[in-house]
């Protein structure tokens, strides 16, 4: 579903301040895979969702989506292909706009726009069905803003968005590390059925290594600009947190030595 090639992307090249973000970045991923991905500040995780993304191009290599070479494709190109959530909530809603309103865009995204009204009786009828699955309530909201929804409710709202036009990758960008606990766990739950209820393929940034082995059947961890580890779902379930920040402590060390000897 997803195949990356050799991928690079460096930021101010040519200058003092040159980063390489990605670095010869290769990873598949099947239709249906829940990679989770981790690593320390800087290792190029949200790089590599911005590459995926379009909203980064990478500087080489080769990104292709069910088959489709898309390396080149804009943004915008891609938008019938890849759903984003993002760490802000506010990020993937517009305040100003009802629920409904803001379900309605959502339906339309990538789509060729017509003249005809934005929210239907068919559409809004949908809509409720589909927010009530999230068991907050907001079936019977639809036309309040969405400025005045919790953060929670909106992250739910943005999940629930994402997979309206059952996109060939969901891109999770640390969606839960802005809400309290509670909340965190509730959008985490949510994450996991939106996922399997639509059968996405999803890729999911977090800080919160619990989180990443909890969820997913893959876990990728980054480290300036590479992946440096990778375990498959039968790995997750026999790793723990302190196994995963001992791994993380080797590489961080193999990569100074690396440094020093070359």
């Amino acid at each position: 579903m997803l195949q990356l090639t050799a991928v690079d992307k460096t930021f101010f090249a040519g200058t003092v301040n040159e980063r390489r973000a990605l670095r010869g970045i290769t990873l598949h991923l099947e239709p249906g895979d829940f990679a989770t991905v981790i690593g320390s500040n800087g290792a190029g995780k949200s790089t590599l969702l911005n590459v995926i993304a379009g909203t980064l191009p990478a500087d080489g290599g080769r990104i292709e989506i069910a088959g489709e070479n898309v390396t080149k494709l804009k943004e915008h190109r891609r938008a019938k292909m890849i759903a984003r959530v993002f760490q802000d909530p506010q990020a993937g809603t517009s305040p100003h706009l009802t629920i409904e309103q803001n379900l309605a865009i959502a339906l339309a995204r990538g789509a060729t726009r017509g003249l005809g009204p934005g929210v239907s009786r068919s559409r809004r009828e949908r809509f409720q069905r589909e927010l009530k699955v999230l068991g907050l309530g907001l079936e019977d909201r639809l036309r309040i803003r969405v400025g005045m929804l919790s953060g929670g409710q909106r992250q739910a709202l943005s999940l629930l968005m994402a997979s309206f036009t059952n996109p060939r990758i969901l891109l999770l960008d640390e969606h839960t590390a802005a809400l309290d606990p509670q909340r965190a766990e509730l959008v985490t739950e949510l994450t996991k059925h939106v996922i399997a209820e639509n059968g996405l393929t999803a890729l999911m940034v977090t800080h919160n290594m619990t989180q990443a082995l909890k969820v997913g059947n893959r876990l990728l961890m980054m480290h300036e600009g590479r992946i440096v580890f990778e375990l498959d779902a039968e790995q997750k379930k026999q790793t723990t947190v302190s196994d995963l920040m001992e791994r993380f402590a080797s590489v961080k060390g193999q990569m100074s030595d690396r440094a020093l000897l070359s």
